[in-house]
């Protein structure tokens, strides 16, 4: 493991991995809070900045380009903001239930699956893991 590749990369990438890492830990720790506690919710505050960083930075990542400047992780991207702000209106209306779904699937889908693309041959993350 070496962080050489994610240091030498841009300042929005370092960013993006940066705020994607923190999400990932943050969120893993929400799970074994208790809900709806106050501690919960300025977690849950701060997760969800952070994953609004990592969604906004990705548009600052071009890579891939397979539309243009945009790839097909930028879709991602834009349902991951739209998620964001409904699994935000599910919980300041009560529907906890929807809240938690929304927000377990932006955790697994946004953060975890996505996140083991990275650890994919050639890419940043995977060079760092793998050297």
């Amino acid at each position: 493991m070496t962080l050489q590749p994610l240091l030498q990369a841009s300042p929005t990438i370092q960013a993006h991995a940066a705020a994607a890492i923190a999400a990932l830990v943050l969120g893993t720790l929400q799970f074994g809070l208790e809900r709806g506690g106050a501690c919960h919710r300025w977690m849950g505050r701060v997760w969800v900045g952070l994953m609004a960083v990592v969604a906004l930075s990705s548009f600052g990542i071009s890579g891939l380009r397979q539309f243009g400047p945009f790839s097909w992780i930028h879709l991602l991207s834009v349902f991951t903001l739209a998620a964001l702000v409904r699994g935000v209106r599910h919980a300041r209306h009560g529907e906890i239930a929807a809240h938690r779904w929304t927000m377990i699937a932006l955790y697994l889908g946004a953060l975890v699956i996505t996140g083991l693309f990275t650890l994919s041959p050639g890419r940043i993350m995977g060079r760092v893991v793998f050297g």
